[in-house]
């Protein structure tokens, strides 16, 4: 078995991934605030990943659109393709392929309405773009979620025809950065509540034109575009939502859908991989913890479907399914392989756990005696609150009602703060692995190491007065938007 998983595959492209193992997308928060180009924390990050030889990296958001970032610290496609906007993505590029044979894979996104106030990269009164005009709902009550939501989320506007066409020709620009940059191929974000999977809902998408929610029509004209002027061998991978199709423990008419549309998908012969994840800011079950979140069984339920459709279908040039979330040890590994309900294996934040998972994992398997096999390769943090716990942050977090979107957030806030601890190590330093001391963290105070860095690209420039201008200047927007409704 262990063969199977350093066994190489190839892409229908023709690409060869010399593993199976994947190390996914994950939010970094190492940009400016108001999003950016790659820097040396992303260069340092990416350098401890590649030396591990995953099959492929994928990098995290990628944002085709300057004013539609997420929750800032995005990196950002450059206004000009010129020599001064490629040369950090050529050189982020650069340290990923340092792994033997390692696939860097460029992933683009576009965050719509989940584009939030103050970070999200626009000026005041101005509110994001998206399918429709649904703004991001909270799947709690309560007035203290309400104003959290309205908060932080605008009504968007409705995308009129130009503003489709610019999305595409975003997306297709993403592309050709990826190309000039020298990355192996890019992956089109179509989950967790973006744009693309706005379009793909229907609690997001009220459209009777060419792009309803039924419709995989603006995913083929992006993707069109992108075969287009993207040399063969050019890698081009979907992560693609599925919470928006199934109920958990039903076979519903949605699940069906979301199959038909693979098969459509694979029929058109120009997709290499498909990432099987889900949830979005209405219900954010991709920020959970593996170990909690009820998704883990549902995403390999569906991925096996998806292996099985595909198989019947014996379409030529089929993608390969890419399974991702809770896996988090060698025996699950194992059998999600054996048990065929993928042909690669998504790592998330194991892969912050143990950056060199890989090499750890040929050394687990090569020197197993039986049990080892199903425990963890790092153990996760244990974010609840007790009430034995005296610092101040965590009894104030206790009398705070929950709020889904923010109780989700602990723990990416968690791993983000180990995230900027491996990218700001020192020059020479051993450490690949969470501190000791990280452990000892608190969700609340994982937000506010978060958020508060004294090393933050814009304190080292001028855009500090602009950003602190921005922030101030979209916090009286929104309280003119809140008066006026």
């Amino acid at each position: 078995m262990e063969g199977e998983i350093f066994s190489e595959i190839r892409l229908p492209c023709g690409r060869k991934v010399q593993n199976r193992l994947v190390k996914v997308a994950l939010y970094e928060h190492l940009s400016h605030l108001l999003g950016g180009p790659p820097n040396e924390y992303h260069f340092a990050l990416y350098s401890t990943w590649s030396k591990a030889n995953w099959g492929m990296i994928l990098t995290g958001n990628v944002q085709v659109s300057r004013t539609h970032l997420t929750l800032g610290r995005d990196m950002v496609v450059p206004s000009v393709l010129d020599e001064k906007g490629l040369h950090p993505y050529r050189k982020l590029a650069e340290v990923i392929h340092e792994g033997d044979g390692t696939l860097a894979i460029m992933q683009l996104s576009h965050a719509g309405r989940q584009s939030c106030n103050f970070l999200g990269g626009r000026y005041p009164f101005i509110p994001p773009l998206a399918p429709s005009a649904i703004p991001v709902a909270s799947s709690t009550t309560g007035i203290v979620s309400w104003l959290f939501h309205r908060l932080l989320f605008q009504t968007p506007r409705a995308m009129s025809s130009s503003d489709v066409e610019g999305a595409i020709s975003d997306f297709i620009r993403g592309a050709e950065l990826a190309i000039l940059s020298g990355f192996d191929g890019v992956q089109l974000h179509v989950a967790h509540g973006y744009l693309l999977a706005q379009f793909m809902s229907p609690k997001s998408n009220k459209r009777t034109d060419t792009y309803a929610c039924h419709s995989l029509a603006l995913l083929q004209r992006i993707i069109s575009g992108i075969r287009k002027m993207a040399p063969s061998g050019f890698i081009l991978g979907l992560k693609l939502n599925t919470s928006d199709y199934s109920v958990i423990g039903e076979k519903s008419v949605q699940e069906e859908r979301v199959l038909e549309h693979l098969l459509t998908l694979a029929s058109w012969g120009t997709i290499d991989f498909i990432e099987i994840s889900g949830g979005d800011y209405d219900n954010p079950e991709f920020m959970q913890s593996a170990s909690t979140s009820p998704r883990q069984v549902f995403f390999a339920n569906f991925s096996s479907k998806a292996v099985r459709a595909l198989s019947s279908a014996q379409i030529p040039s089929s993608p390969l399914i890419l399974l991702t979330g809770g896996l988090r040890s060698p025996g699950q590994l194992l059998t999600a392989l054996s048990s065929k309900h993928a042909h690669l294996l998504g790592v998330g934040r194991a892969s912050i756990l143990c950056p060199d998972l890989p090499l750890v994992l040929r050394y687990r398997l090569a020197s197993d005696t039986g049990e080892e096999s199903y425990f963890p390769f790092k153990p996760e943090p244990d974010l609840r609150l007790r009430f034995n716990d005296r610092r101040l942050w965590s009894w104030l977090w206790i009398l705070i009602p929950k709020i889904n979107l923010v109780g989700a957030g602990l723990a990416m806030a968690w791993y983000g703060m180990v995230i900027r601890g491996l990218a700001s190590r020192k020059p020479g330093s051993t450490q690949t692995k969470p501190r000791k001391d990280h452990y000892s963290v608190g969700g609340l105070e994982a937000i506010l190491r978060m958020w508060i860095w004294p090393r933050a690209p814009e304190l080292l420039s001028i855009r500090l007065e602009a950003t602190v201008i921005i922030v101030i200047l979209g916090l009286i927007s929104w309280v003119f938007s809140a008066l006026r409704r």
